[in-house]
């Protein structure tokens, strides 16, 4: 028999409204006057024949690579998209469930979802929440939801603009009187890192490793600024991997300019992402973002350099949010309660459209 979902092991009280950042590698959930309630990574496990959920978040995430037939461990998002439709509500349900969410107690929720997704792709997120459990479903764009986290005058006829870096996704955005300016995005993130530290060390060392290996490199040693740049002493750290020609398992040791390399490509195409966003935007407010700054919010904003190298590239200030991976979630949190006045902020089949 196949293990259960660990569940809370108090379940929390009825929540009237949840807020719930979707993203690629991780989902957290903050509830009305409860504050953030659930964050863990967006995995599923479940029975192949059957498609029987077994686990979901963490518990799921260790299963990754080590299931047995029959069992398999899976991430149902990719690129900011539900790329398994069953996996996504079984692994949204289990949360929910989790979190207090019952058949007699159906709450609303705004879900945070990058500002690019097209309109079948929104409906499959709607309907993936809504069979989880949810009485009514909004779409929040994630730039619009850090600019809410940031606290950002969107009200105003000023310009802000705020840049996400997902597991998945980046996404850059100006916005002003509470709408988009200018929209750039790329389909990369965090992850796409992680596989390039991973496939750099398959050729250069001839060693396999997990991507949560590669993670852990990644934020260890990493660096958005050129592997030309100086560094300390150029720190290395060792990796335990499997050997791809013997099978044996051994060590090896890792520099930072080796990692800074190898994701330096892929970090300048984030950048450039910024970059073009810019470019798209109007003189008037352009000239805002000299004194207002570049917003950065989502996991990759962590990154060592990541902000040096998007205010070298873009000659504006750049300032990294407070707890960056949890604001978006956060800006939703401030639509609980006043969905009706909000209306306007939230994505729509015809506004995907028109992107």
């Amino acid at each position: 028999m196949w293990p259960a979902a660990n569940p809370l092991p108090v379940p929390l009280p009825m929540v009237r409204d949840l807020a719930i950042d979707l993203g690629t590698t991780s989902i957290s959930i903050l509830a009305r006057n409860q504050g953030i309630i659930l964050s863990e990574p967006s995995a599923l496990a479940r029975v192949v024949e059957t498609g029987e959920v077994v686990a979901v978040g963490s518990e799921a995430a260790r299963m990754m690579g080590r299931t047995p037939d029959g069992l398999e461990a899976l991430r149902p998002l990719r690129g900011g998209a539900i790329t398994d439709f069953e996996s996504a509500e079984g692994m949204i349900r289990g949360f929910l469930h989790r979190v207090g969410v019952r058949r007699l107690h159906r709450p609303r929720i705004v879900v945070c979802v990058p500002s690019f997704i097209t309109a079948v792709e929104q409906r499959a997120v709607r309907e993936a929440v809504y069979r989880a459990g949810a009485a009514e479903v909004q779409l929040l764009g994630y730039s619009m939801a850090g600019a809410l986290g940031c606290e950002l005058p969107l009200d105003q006829a000023q310009g802000s603009m705020v840049v996400d870096l997902g597991g998945g996704t980046t996404e850059a955005a100006v916005l002003s009187l509470g709408g988009v300016v200018a929209l750039e995005y790329r389909k990369l993130g965090g992850l796409d890192l992680d596989v390039d530290i991973r496939d750099h060390l398959r050729r250069r060392h001839g060693v396999d490793i997990s991507l949560d290996g590669a993670e852990k490199l990644k934020f260890a040693l990493g660096s958005a600024l050129s592997p030309t740049y100086p560094q300390d002493d150029d720190i290395s750290a060792t990796v335990r991997g499997r050997r791809l020609r013997s099978g044996a398992v051994e060590e090896v040791s890792v520099t930072a300019t080796e990692v800074a390399d190898a994701i330096h490509d892929r970090v300048m195409a984030i950048v450039d992402a910024v970059v073009a966003c810019v470019g798209w935007t109007p003189p008037e407010i352009a000239n805002d973002l000299i004194g207002a700054g570049v917003h950065l919010v989502g996991g990759g904003a962590l990154l060592t350099g990541m902000a040096e190298c998007i205010a070298a590239n873009t000659r504006l200030p750049v300032v990294v949010a407070d707890d960056p991976q949890q604001v978006t979630v956060r800006g939703a949190a401030r639509c609980l309660g006043v969905f009706g006045r909000l209306e306007g902020l939230f994505l729509t089949d015809d506004s995907a459209s028109l992107r």
